[in-house]
């Protein structure tokens, strides 16, 4: 099952009470103030596991707490403070708060980030001792936690997205191409959930695609799976728009398929890309029109032309990853 989005609640521990309390020893008949201070509440914190690929685990934890920080005690001891709650997210995944204004991307390996802060430990009466107060008789409480309802959404990371109508061929481009196991049949819609493989071009040379589920015309308006998947574009460098060698008009479709991906982002149209057919295979099909001449034809199934198309991406990926750092000096 692949969870994107998931809207969940967190709480910081709140802090512990300050103590009231003086001093008792034999021979010392004035002991003074000694009451220690709360111990700070636990944080809840967001941390990028690399392992994670969805939001799964989220979706039947939705109510998240750290512990709260224990009690001061005498003898001007402070409480232990409360366990810091992590909650493990995937690489690509953005909050949101209750209004939907982001608060944070999470991208990179290990990154984390404090979505809620433990509250602080109450002073005990020794903190208030001085010149002019030598024996207060009050503390602090715990100050609370912080709380508030936040969502997770996940985009996925990849250098190459595969986008298509239908059966395509996404799904059997990425088996043939990398080590993923999407599920693959001749009806539309095969593919319910993103997929990501890791495609070995040469010694040292990888890069990671995605097949995203199809897009139909109104995906953008949310028709289809919609903006489900489209988010996931977004992510990617290097954009392959596959087309079916058996489509009657291609043209209509590149169309379709470029006019849903610049209405969900204009950016996307912008993005790096290569339109390839798919399924060359096919016989009956092997009149090619001018149209197809100018484009890039493959067939996953006996892998014509697949070792080059890896390589045509690999060059664009490393292009458009150049590029990124250049802006990243300027």
């Amino acid at each position: 099952m692949f969870i994107d989005r998931v809207k969940i609640f967190v709480k910081a521990g709140a802090g512990g009470k300050g103590v009231v309390s003086f001093h008792r020893a034999k021979f010392v008949p004035k002991g003074g103030p000694d009451g220690g201070n709360g111990g700070k509440g636990g944080d809840v914190i967001l941390r990028v596991d690399p392992n994670l690929g969805t939001l799964l685990d989220l979706r039947y934890k939705s109510h998240i707490k750290a512990s709260s920080g224990k009690q001061g005690g005498g003898n001007n001891m402070s409480g232990r403070g409360g366990e810091d709650e992590i909650v493990r997210v995937p690489p690509g995944t953005i909050v949101f708060n209750q209004d939907g204004k982001q608060i944070i991307d999470l991208l990179k390996a290990g990154e984390e980030y404090i979505i809620a802060r433990g509250g602080r430990g109450g002073k005990g009466n020794a903190s208030f001792a001085g010149p002019t107060k030598r024996t207060p008789r009050y503390a602090q409480p715990g100050e609370p936690g912080e709380e508030l309802e936040i969502t997770l959404e996940l985009k996925l990371l990849a250098d190459v997205g595969f986008v298509g109508l239908p059966n395509a061929g996404k799904s059997t481009l990425l088996s043939v191409i990398s080590a993923a196991r999407p599920e693959v049949a001749a009806y539309p819609f095969t593919t319910l959930k993103p997929h990501l493989g890791m495609v070995q071009v040469g010694p040292g040379e990888t890069f990671i695609a995605a097949d995203i589920p199809g897009l139909i015309e109104g995906a953008a308006d949310g028709k289809g799976l919609g903006h489900q998947f489209l988010r996931h574009i977004e992510r990617t460098r290097v954009l392959v728009i596959l087309i079916d060698i058996t489509e009657v008009n291609p043209d209509k479709v590149l169309d379709t398929l470029l006019n849903e991906l610049g209405s969900f982002n204009p950016e996307l149209i912008k993005r790096p890309q290569i339109i390839i057919r798919t399924k060359m295979d096919m016989a009956e099909y092997n009149e090619i029109s001018e149209w197809q001449k100018e484009e890039m034809q493959i067939s996953a199934v006996t892998g014509a032309n697949v070792d080059e198309l890896k390589r045509r991406l690999f060059e664009m990926v490393k292009t458009a990853k150049s590029l990124e750092e250049e802006d990243l000096d300027i």
